[in-house]
């Protein structure tokens, strides 16, 4: 597809799902509330996007004001939305969940719109990552000369809808993003981004030229069977632990946003027990035993990117 007709979709897409926000708001508050619990956590001042986090102290909203925070909260997505100092590198948190008594014909039209709503969010995320063809360091500027002041995170982020919960409770989870990649792939990745031509700070253009070069020659003395990973840690999480007493499961979920509990007046509409989140303590994690896995060795630092193949 060409660059306007690409970016008229982008621009539609938003559109629709800013629309389809504003439909859920409309839509969730006449309906009777049976509970609501949402934590706001500590925002990122700008500059301390990377600072190790120790300690995390929650805020606790309850009821009608947790309801309105969770409702502002879906369509929080642009930088303007938040105070001057908050970083707009990494997207606001508001773990939770909004319990509300639905009839059939309010279940099934709440779930046709998150669905809707997840379904333009994935849209615009696959427009931006993938069909636009831009490598990571590019989308930036893409997004924001046409979209401006976008926080792409907030917008990808899906909404969770539950069905009849018997618990919800919540807790932190550390976590690393694993994933096998092969070596022609990453070639592929750092030849487009050296063919970009772009400064990335704090490199200017010749020193980030030679640093993908050093890359590029490093992957490529690989073996063509050699293991490689990215391993990338990623900052604790809050998460939801669901409970459904029927069917004797737990199904966790992420919980960057409130969840939204549908419980049905025909199955007497009752109330699931909701736990609180606590503060989180870096010092107090206790984490669970695990065999040694075969020792990898860093190879891409920016790319957090191993490789079991010995140096040489």
């Amino acid at each position: 597809m060409d660059k306007y007709g690409l970016i008229g979709r982008m621009n539609a897409c938003f559109t629709e799902l800013e629309l389809a926000l504003a439909a859920l708001h409309q839509q969730i508050l006449p309906l009777r509330l049976l509970a609501a619990r949402v934590f706001s956590l500590p925002e990122i001042e700008k500059g301390k996007e990377h600072a190790a986090v120790e300690q995390i102290a929650v805020e606790q909203h309850v009821g009608q004001a947790a309801r309105d925070l969770a409702l502002e909260h879906y369509q929080r997505l642009f930088i303007h939305h938040n105070k001057h100092n908050v970083s707009s590198k990494a997207a606001v948190r508001l773990p939770g969940v909004i319990c509300l008594a639905v009839e059939l014909p309010q279940y099934q039209a709440l779930q046709a719109q998150i669905a809707l709503i997840n379904r333009l969010k994935a849209e615009l995320e696959q427009i931006i990552t993938v069909e636009s063809g831009l490598a990571p360091e590019q989308r930036f500027d893409f997004v924001h000369t046409h979209l401006h002041g976008l926080i792409t995170l907030s917008a990808y982020r899906a909404i969770t809808a539950l069905s009849n919960p018997d618990s919800v409770r919540f807790g932190w989870a550390n976590k690393h993003i694993i994933k096998n990649v092969k070596r022609d792939d990453i070639l592929a990745q750092l030849e487009k981004s050296l063919k970009a031509g772009r400064a990335v700070p704090p490199h200017n253009r010749e020193q980030w030229a030679e640093l993908v070069s050093r890359e590029i020659d490093d992957v490529s003395r690989l073996p063509q069977q050699a293991v490689l990973k990215i391993k990338r840690p990623v900052k604790v999480q809050p998460i939801a632990r669901v409970w459904y007493q029927e069917q004797q499961k737990q199904v966790q979920h992420p919980c960057p946003l409130p969840l939204i509990a549908l419980c049905q007046e025909e199955s007497g509409a009752q109330v699931p027990k909701i736990g609180e989140l606590l503060n989180y303590n870096a010092a107090t994690v206790k984490h669970k035993y695990k065999p040694d896995a075969k020792p990898l060795r860093l190879l891409v630092k920016r790319l957090h990117l191993y490789t079991d193949a010995p140096t040489g």
